[in-house]
């Protein structure tokens, strides 16, 4: 089992608390703990393209961190980014990579 988040309220428990819980709780407790649906590779490889795809980079270096730790590999992440290039825009792509480059800078 993954482990507890806590993102939503170490970052925004005082501020917006319903939405910390929502996040901590229903996000990650819930929809994310449902591995016999879709693995935590998978949630994080349709994650990320999600992210990258809607221009949400603030949230990208975050779950692409995620990414790596529930299994991702670096070709895989290319793979993804390459692809997503051609569907979400070539400039989200260029974002995507220069954030993906510092995570895996170590494969």
């Amino acid at each position: 089992m993954a482990k507890k988040q806590t993102a939503g309220r170490d970052m925004l428990g005082d501020f917006a608390p319903q939405f910390a819980a929502l996040n901590d709780d229903v996000l990650f407790g819930e929809v994310w703990s449902k591995e016999n649906e879709l693995s935590a590779h998978d949630r994080s490889l349709i994650t990320i393209a999600s992210i990258i795809s809607a221009g949400n980079l603030e949230q990208l270096d975050a779950h692409l961190k995620i990414g790596k730790k529930n299994g991702i590999t670096k070709d895989e992440i290319v793979a993804e980014i390459t692809h997503l290039s051609f569907y979400a825009g070539w400039p989200k792509a260029w974002s995507a990579f220069n954030r993906a480059k510092e995570i895996w800078k170590e494969d």
